[in-house]
């Protein structure tokens, strides 16, 4: 297979909806998904693997049980495995999300809106 580029902007224009991950990519059994976000999600850890958010546009909260951190544009975080986290964004906020191939969007949590049992790849 033959390296091509991906252009993450054009990537977003693609879709509309929030919480809601694409897959771009992958490499060395990781997925590279692009996710526009508002509001609040759901506390959730992910037991066995390490999670990379990274703010493209907007701002990005990520709540721990102890602090929070703000993200700005250009500003990445990489949530260990097993730490519980929850991500929320006041207005619309677009991210880079690295996650091992399979890992579901809410961890061990099973939420009716927002638990994606499979990414749409684009």
């Amino acid at each position: 297979m033959s390296p091509t580029k991906i252009n993450l902007a054009e990537k977003l224009t693609k879709f509309a909806d929030t919480w809601n991950p694409r897959v771009v990519g992958s490499y060395n059994g990781n997925e590279l998904r692009v996710v526009k976000v508002d509001g609040e999600f759901v506390w959730h850890n992910h037991a066995d693997t390490d999670e990379l958010f990274l703010v493209l546009s907007g701002e990005l909260t990520m709540h721990f049980r102890d602090r929070a951190e703000v993200l700005k544009p250009g500003e990445l975080i990489v949530v260990p495995r097993g730490t519980e986290h929850k991500p929320s964004a006041i207005g619309e906020c677009h991210l880079l999300v690295i996650d091992a191939e399979g890992t579901v969007n809410t961890g061990e949590v099973k939420d009716t809106i927002l638990t994606r049992a499979a990414l749409e790849r684009i």
